[in-house]
């Protein structure tokens, strides 16, 4: 069955470089990013997992865990790992998951045979602590992700699951946020927004961004 944004996260439970991994236990009250890498040794990923390490800080204060996969084995995962600390000037410090059964693989549909039958594409879900997904992002295997974008995303589901409020596009934490057009009450939007906001049309209100 395909996996939507609203889907529960199926659970799995697989080694990794931090030992085994009982995914829904694994999350607890946090939230998640599970992505995923073609293959081990390949310059790509190498690129990729060294950042995301580097980004843990980032991760930590937006209280998310980083879950890798790879197709290959966790030993080879382990050997890996020293090129990647010595190529990217990193200290790897969160599990990559053994997939060499392709279970996780399966389970989250990161293989598209149109693309490679055996190698799976990059990619990027999103878990909230209730375990449902609340993103997907898909790359090919030729175009490295941007995890500036990754945190972006994050930062929007986080906020707007506390506010009335959407993101709008090239949206940056701190940037003016919308209102959404299911709230018209005048009192509530004083109530909710006493910083005010612009009406550019009816359905377009501009506001700061509550929370900061």
């Amino acid at each position: 069955m395909a996996l939507h944004i609203g889907s529960i996260a199926p659970d799995f439970e697989q080694d990794s470089t931090a030992g085994k991994i009982k995914f829904h236990e694994w999350i607890g009250q946090t939230w998640a990013i599970l992505f995923s890498h073609p293959k081990d040794f390949t310059p790509v990923c190498t690129t990729e997992l060294g950042r995301a390490a580097n980004l843990k800080a980032e991760f930590d204060k937006r209280n998310v865990k980083m879950l890798a996969v790879s197709v290959d084995d966790v030993e080879s995962h382990k050997r890996w790992t020293s090129d990647i600390e010595e190529t990217q000037n990193a200290q790897m410090n969160f599990p990559i998951l053994g997939d060499a059964d392709r279970k996780v693989a399966t389970l989250y549909d990161m293989i598209h045979p149109e693309a490679n039958d055996t190698l799976t594409v990059r990619s990027v879900f999103i878990i909230d602590p209730n375990k449902k997904i609340r993103a997907i992002i898909t790359y090919p295997a030729s175009t490295g992700r941007n995890f500036s974008e990754i945190l972006r995303v994050i930062d929007s589901l986080q906020l707007t699951d506390n506010y009335k409020v959407a993101t709008p596009v090239d949206w940056q934490d701190g940037d003016d946020c919308v209102i959404v057009p299911a709230l018209t009450d005048p009192e509530e939007l004083k109530q909710r927004f006493p910083k005010g906001y612009r009406a550019l049309r009816p359905y377009l209100r501009l506001t700061p961004q509550p929370n900061k």
